[in-house]
């Protein structure tokens, strides 16, 4: 397994390489500049400007010595605040770690146990409802999701504030963000459970007089969540880093939010510095998922 997690990591290392090469020229190419606005500023206040952050030098010299700060724990400062973005980054990301983390423990939690009781109560009325239930949610996206809560739960019936500090405000975008994936996991195990209840390993316990629950949460179970766990890795990376749209329709502050806000101003050192934080995170949560299925199946070889 070492030799397997070594080869990964140098992956993930060159994957995010890759990210960062990409994001900032695609970045520059794009007509504009964060110093661009509705008030036009002389051509000796712009050049300055862009003296001042390095921003007059040659591309492929600003990439070098951007990364090089990188490397040594430096994301340079935010153009258009001139604040430390890894100060921006320690406010902002606990946020968006919060509400990620709930959404997906939400979708796991609930996506097993549905998957898992329409399986055990195939082509009944408790399958029934929750396929019907899934496939409604699987066709809408979080931001249509968000925007319903919203409208039933705040205007319609009052019970929760949209906007304010308290649990509340964290209630309806979990719900948004964890409902689809909660979905898929319910879909994905209810197959798998499906898959690994008809496998001879079961019939012979059954056959042993092994009590049904050890049946299920043991065996059945436990082989049914490997493919599950291939979902999930991916998910909390996405829902970690895609949940921007989530956080603006709610106006949270986190780092979704900023991430949004400085595309829209061209913030380029702001721009680099997100991607490859959220690239990060999307990139280590595909690894812990490959390490986590030779702790589920020791019969999975890494190698």
């Amino acid at each position: 397994m070492g030799k397997y997690i070594v080869k990964r990591v140098i992956l993930a290392i060159f994957t995010i390489f890759i990210i960062s090469l990409i994001t900032f020229f695609a970045m520059n190419a794009i007509p504009g500049g964060p110093f661009n606005s509705e008030k036009a500023k002389s051509p000796a206040v712009m050049k300055e400007l862009e003296a001042r952050y390095g921003l007059d030098q040659p591309l492929i010299v600003q990439y070098k010595n951007y990364m090089a700060g990188v490397l040594h724990g430096d994301f340079g400062v935010s153009l258009k605040t001139d604040r430390p973005i890894s100060e921006i980054i320690g406010e902002s990301f606990p946020i968006s770690a919060k509400l990620g983390l709930l959404s997906a423990l939400t979708a796991i939690v609930f996506g097993v146990v549905l998957g898992s009781i329409a399986a055990l109560m195939r082509n009944r009325w408790p399958d029934r409802v929750i396929v019907f239930f899934v496939t409604l949610i699987t066709s809408m996206p979080s931001f249509v999701i968000a925007t319903l809560l919203l409208y039933f739960f705040c205007i319609k019936l009052g019970v929760v504030q949209a906007f304010n500090s308290g649990s509340n405000m964290v209630l309806l975008p979990v719900l948004s963000l964890s409902l689809s994936p909660m979905a898929y996991i319910t879909r994905l195990t209810k197959t798998s459970m499906l898959d690994a209840l008809g496998q001879d390993y079961i019939r012979t316990a059954k056959a042993k007089g092994v009590h049904q629950y050890k049946i299920i949460f043991v065996h059945a179970l436990r082989n049914a969540l490997i493919p599950v766990i291939t979902y999930v890795g991916p998910m909390i990376g996405g829902i970690l880093t895609g949940s921007m749209v989530i956080e603006s329709i709610f106006n949270i502050g986190g780092l979704g939010s900023k991430f949004v806000s400085c595309i829209t101003n061209r913030d380029y050192t702001m721009i680099m510095a997100t991607t490859l934080f959220l690239a990060v995170i999307m990139v280590g949560a595909n690894l812990i998922t490959d390490i986590v299925y030779k702790v589920i199946d020791p019969r999975i070889k890494l190698d």
